[in-house]
């Protein structure tokens, strides 16, 4: 095997960190291929992070073709699926009884990694089936992350693409991150279908919808290979308009018995075969490297080049992520530099045309001071980022008061990213002191608006604890992870109290969010003072006090009581239902034990129902639960 496409797949497939663009490696893979048509090529490896799981049906990869011949010379029967090609990290199901009980990554093909902890951290996995059928279902998909949680997940430069990024977080030892990112599924294979009476691809895929597993909308039965060619055509632009990203189309022989017949190689199935489009790439002039400073300090490096139509819209500004990147791409400052639209949507910069140099390009050099504030920047050892190491840096306050203000943090209505933009404050709680006149002072804000936001501030002094905790914006807890330090400590003054060990052995935290909690709160003492002073919620008790019906005393049926949510609940939200139990001194925990007093099974309830059953725990509708 070619040691190259061994690394780069390494990096891919195992470490979710690729190092050339996927046509590169393609490219790569075509030339391998030529002397070499039958050797196989290297694939993912289960991590021992997590526990393996056979498959007993191998979950193969497809060959890919790059033009109609290609196609044409792949295929000679009639009768074909057409499925968009989703560009996620490929998952394999089971249900028993209709009921979720385990899900496994591809890994080799044959071994995979067990992910069911955070398959459960998916709102649009059905943790059981509709109208199931008795015994056991496995079937087939891509765990993905849509650009719209992408964009909001990667502010940080975190990830290349949304497919590292659902690959990356699948992975996470820690389900509360899972949960907090939003993954999504699409399911695509019924795994021995004749076994329930479907006998082609496009049942399959209707089988799937009617037991209510999430299937895309782009795919099409096409008679013949013109048909498939017509819809490949049709799709190359349309593919833009989908929320999640796809790389090509998947071809499939629509009649379930041929798959049998023909076969596979060791690698991939000979029934399918993965048409890729040619990845939309032209050269520009990269003019300046700018940097841009983000709420944690992170320094990012952002390209600057000439203008390029790409994609249907004009590109001129990519993140080049790090340091390390651009020394690995050698970017120059002057260097007539190759971009494209990873994922056909987010502009990255693939590399550099060196036979184009004059001489007279600059390499860049990440500063030792800060280009907003003047301060320190710092490379933590063992991290890709560079630091300004000012708390006070005005870009980190911007940032770091848009976030605090959003709706999963104070939720302070119409303060957002424009008018954030114009407030020169040192700290987030500096607008709790700001009167009319400083908000009139302000560009097109008139006394109205002022008014507006001055109740909106005054009204996010209550909001609970949890919230406060996620505003503040500490690196690796959002809303999630903040409920369970509220849980556990149930105020500030308690979290800051607690030891790296304390934080660290809670279920779900984890050594590095530990470290990275008491570090925050150590260097921002002043700022946790300060919410203290201002009378924004610091403990539990004012947070249930303020989430209380006005006038309703505590419910002793609550009281001290743990409950679990489970199914979609169709009077409140579950956030609601949550502080409902809070305000009335109970515990809200997200996963069943034996200490779990109540389970609250509402619509389409999961895996939870069922282990609620097996341990005795006490099972409230969403009737008795309002009627307590």
């Amino acid at each position: 095997m070619d040691k190259l496409i061994q690394h780069y797949a390494d990096m891919y497939y195992n470490h979710d960190n690729p190092e050339i663009s996927d046509a590169e490696y393609d490219a790569l893979v075509r030339n391998f291929r030529t002397d070499h048509p039958d050797a196989d090529l290297p694939i993912g490896q289960p991590s021992s992070l997590f526990s393996k799981v056979k498959h007993e049906t191998p979950m193969l990869s497809l060959d890919n073709v790059f033009d109609f011949d290609e196609l044409r010379g792949f295929f000679s029967d009639s009768g074909f699926v057409c499925e968009m090609k989703i560009d996620g990290l490929a998952i394999s199901l089971i249900y028993e009884d209709g009921v979720f009980v385990r899900g496994a990554t591809r890994g080799n093909g044959h071994i995979g990694e067990d992910v069911t902890e955070n398959l459960l951290c998916l709102d649009s996995l059905p943790k059981r089936l509709k109208n199931a059928p008795a015994g056991r279902v496995e079937v087939r998909g891509e765990v993905l992350m849509t650009f719209e949680r992408f964009n909001r997940l990667n502010q940080g430069q975190t990830f290349a693409n949304p497919r590292n990024a659902a690959a990356g977080t699948l992975r996470q030892k820690n389900s509360a991150i899972v949960k907090e990112r939003g993954l999504d599924i699409l399911l695509y294979y019924l795994v021995d279908a004749p076994k329930f009476g479907v006998r082609t691809q496009k049942e399959a895929l209707r089988w799937l919808a009617e037991h209510g597993l999430p299937t895309q909308e782009a795919f099409s039965f096409c008679p013949t290979l013109q048909d498939a060619e017509d819809f490949i055509s049709s799709w190359s632009t349309k593919k833009l308009s989908l929320p999640y990203a796809t790389d090509g189309v998947v071809i499939k022989l629509d009649d379930l018995t041929r798959w049998e017949s023909i076969g596979a190689t060791s690698h991939a199935p000979r029934w399918a075969v993965a048409f890729k489009y040619p990845p939309e790439e032209r050269e520009s002039r990269l003019v300046k490297i700018e940097l841009s400073v983000g709420r944690t300090g992170i320094l990012t490096p952002v390209a600057v080049f000439d203008p390029v139509l790409l994609a249907g819209t004009v590109v001129q500004r990519a993140s080049l992520h790090n340091a390390d990147e651009i020394e690995r791409k050698d970017i120059r400052i002057g260097d007539v530099v190759l971009v494209r639209k990873a994922a056909e949507i987010i502009p990255e910069v693939v590399g550099v045309d060196k036979g184009a140099r004059t001489g007279e390009e600059r390499p860049f050099v990440m500063p030792e001071h800060c280009p907003v504030c003047g301060g320190a920047v710092v490379r933590v050892e063992g991290e890709a980022a560079h630091r300004c190491t000012n708390r006070s840096c005005p870009a980190q306050v911007r940032e770091a008061l848009k976030y605090f203000a959003s709706r999963d943090g104070m939720d302070i209505r119409g303060l957002g990213a424009s008018l954030a933009e114009k407030l020169n404050v040192k700290s987030v709680t500096d607008i709790y002191r700001m009167g009319l006149e400083d908000w009139l002072k302000l560009d097109k804000v008139k006394e109205k608006t002022a008014k507006n936001l001055m109740d909106q501030i005054e009204k996010s002094k209550s909001r609970p604890l949890e919230n406060v905790i996620n505003a503040l914006g500490i690196p690796g807890v959002g809303k999630s992870v903040a409920g369970v330090l509220v849980e556990r400590f149930k105020s500030i003054d308690a979290l800051v109290k607690a030891s790296e060990e304390e934080i660290g052995e809670i279920e779900g935290i984890g050594p590095v969010v530990a470290r990275s909690v008491c570090e925050y709160l150590t260097e921002n003492q002043e700022l946790i003072d300060d919410l203290k002073e201002l009378g924004i919620t610091t403990c539990v008790s004012e947070a249930a006090g303020s989430e209380a019906v006005a006038g309703e005393a505590q419910n002793p049926f609550f009281a001290g009581k743990t409950f679990v949510f489970t199914g979609t609940l169709s009077s409140m939200t579950r956030d609601e239902a949550a502080a409902r139990v809070k305000a009335h001194g109970g515990k809200v925990s997200s996963s069943i034990s034996a200490k779990t007093d109540y389970l609250v099974a509402g619509d389409k309830a999961g895996s939870k129902l069922k282990k609620a059953e097996s341990l005795g725990v006490k099972v409230l509708t969403e009737q008795e639960f309002l009627g307590a």
